[in-house]
């Protein structure tokens, strides 16, 4: 019966009555409006035939099918603790879905301040309290101001949009930074009226040079000394930066949770144009073993970390039992052979054990007996990788490395000394910042020489991912590979467009951790995304590191799981592209 027809036959029908029936025509004109009475019938008629056994949670797939796509709402900064207990942000996205607010997603990334210049003869360690304090203070202003008023009502999935946003937010802080600090620098300028000393005269040095040139003890040596290059100035860390990395990665967990897969298939699919890739591969691992830095007890400080790679062709799973039994099977050795009381158990930020030596072929001859004690052979089914870190040994009043203590070595004499190591130890298969990025000649000249057969790894010697991305080519000599990291203002889209470049070169990709890694396992889902080559996690203790290597591990059991898990890809000693090397 119509409207109309009811008012003509209920003309004393009451006040109430009346707006009781509009009610109900305005409640089913909004049905039909949005497609629910047809939506029902059809979801009843589905239902009948199956017949779930949870009808509601049935009738809830169904629908939320035809939700509205979830929107950013706001963020959430939060301050907590990375695993050496510094303080550091975690960003928390807010989502409406399904009319509710919820929290779908949180990241915390590496997130170390700045660099530490060690040019500088007493240089402050880089992660001062106070500077530390100041970052994360505007690292969740940004976040909870800024940022959240920036990205509300953008849709998680688009990664592109969002990271834009956030780069051209940081481009801007910098520009702002880079003003106050000129205005600084002119104030000081002028404040200061003192005249310029006159420098005194040189006293004359042909008599002392002479008598210099003619006697030079120790061993002939066959390279002509010659000035460093000078250190470069570190990279200046914008405070505060840590949102933005943080943020970026928080907001690609909230898209694949909103797609309902792993985040490494979403990285993947961001890399691949939405296309998911048919395989995916696990990186081989670059687990630490032990560290024989500077800030070892001995007197070796060339290896700041001595790293186990596996054998290329097993999961990733049986190699980590393999290197957990090389780690049993070395303390062992150890403690038979110490005579001194009790091995050492000092365990370094990065999960390896701090061991101290005077020369490298201690611990490198300890390995290969620990490897040949398991039937094993080193240079077969187990490979080794140093990382050097040579820019924390750069004597710069000598002008030489101090690669341990009372022995320094010219840049010419460490390229020397690096070709004999890997010559008596094959095994050796990476050396990772073996130079400082300043020395590109001596750089070039062992990439020449043993590039063929050993990877030459910049991590240190890296400029900054994003600087990259302002090049038209990775176009650094000398080395096969770079190892990326999520730190500070990287985005995921920075990761994923410097992966590809790199690729595109063939130098080799690895993803690497920091001394201060956060709990988060995201890390292990951006390797296997973004396909690199190897992954860099640090030892085989501490939470924050096991965490990730148990990721990898159950990464690789959901892959086996669907079918879709390739084969790892032999060691290959491609050289980069011609093209990208000055």
């Amino acid at each position: 019966m119509s409207y109309k027809c009811f008012l003509n036959k209920g003309s004393q029908l009451s006040k109430e009555d009346r707006e009781f029936y509009e009610l109900k025509n305005r409640a089913a004109e909004y049905y039909r409006a949005n497609g629910v009475p047809q939506k029902m019938e059809d979801v009843l008629n589905l239902m009948f035939y199956e017949k779930p056994d949870d009808v509601y949670g049935y009738l809830a797939n169904y629908f939320s099918r035809f939700s509205t796509p979830s929107m950013i709402y706001r963020l959430l900064g939060k301050e907590v603790y990375d695993g050496k207990g510094e303080p550091t942000v975690q960003a928390d996205v807010v989502c409406i879905t399904k009319n509710e607010e919820k929290i779908v997603s949180s990241a915390v990334i590496s997130s170390p301040d700045a660099v530490q210049d060690y040019s500088v003869q007493d240089a402050s360690v880089f992660d001062d309290d106070a500077k530390r304090k100041d970052s994360v203070l505007t690292a969740l202003q940004w976040i909870n101001e800024s940022l959240t008023t920036m990205l509300k009502g953008y849709e998680p999935a688009d990664q592109a949009g969002v990271d834009k946003l956030l780069s051209d937010f940081f481009a801007a802080r910098s520009l702002e930074e880079q003003d106050r600090k000129s205005r600084e620098k002119e104030e000081q300028r002028l404040s200061e009226s003192l005249p310029e000393a006159t420098p005194p005269p040189m006293p004359p040095t042909a008599s002392k040079d002479k008598k210099t040139s003619a006697k030079v003890p120790g061993k002939k040596n066959n390279h002509q000394e010659k000035p460093i290059p000078p250190a470069e100035p570190p990279e200046q860390v914008l405070p505060g930066s840590m949102a933005i990395g943080a943020v970026s990665l928080a907001v690609a967990k909230a898209a694949a949770h909103f797609k309902g897969i792993p985040l490494y298939q979403h990285i993947a699919s961001l890399k691949h144009s939405q296309e998911c890739p048919k395989e995916f591969h696990i990186p081989l691992p670059m687990v630490t073993l032990l560290s024989c830095g500077k800030s070892s007890p001995g007197k070796l400080n060339l290896m700041d970390e001595i790293i186990l790679i596996p054998k290329p062709g097993q999961r990733f799973k049986q190699n980590f039992k393999i290197l957990l039994e090389l780690r049993s099977e070395m303390g062992r050795i150890m403690k038979c052979a110490s005579k001194t009381g009790p091995v050492p158990n000092t365990i370094s930020d990065s999960g390896a054990l701090v061991v101290g030596y005077d020369r490298f072929e201690q611990p490198l001859d300890l390995i290969t007996e620990t490897v040949s004690s398991l039937g094993l052979t080193l240079g077969t089914d187990i490979h080794l990788a140093v990382n050097c870190a040579a820019h924390k040994l750069m004597d710069y009043q000598k002008g030489k490395y101090e690669v341990s203590i009372g022995t320094s070595k010219s840049p010419d004499e460490m390229v020397d000394m690096y070709v004999e190591l890997t010559s008596r130890y094959p095994g050796v298969i990476a050396l990772i910042d073996p130079l400082r990025k300043e020395d590109r000649e001596q750089w070039d000249k062992l990439y020449t020489t043993i590039g063929h057969r050993c990877y030459l790894l910049a991590e240190f010697a890296l400029k900054p991912i994003c600087s990259h991305l302002n090049e038209d080519s990775l176009a650094m000599a000398g080395i096969n590979g770079l190892v990326l990291k999520q730190t500070n203002h990287t985005t995921v889209c920075d990761l994923i467009e410097v992966t590809k470049q790199m690729e595109g070169k063939r130098y080799i990709t690895v993803t690497g951790t920091t001394d201060g890694e956060p709990c988060d396992d995201a890390l292990s889902d951006l390797a296997v995304g973004l396909g690199v080559r190897f992954v860099k996690l640090g030892g085989l203790r501490r939470g924050e590191r096991v965490t990730k290597y148990s990721r990898l591990i159950s990464i690789e059991e959901e892959l086996a799981q669907q079918g879709i898990l390739g084969s790892t890809e032999e060691l290959e000693f491609n050289l980069p592209c011609e093209e990208t090397r000055d």
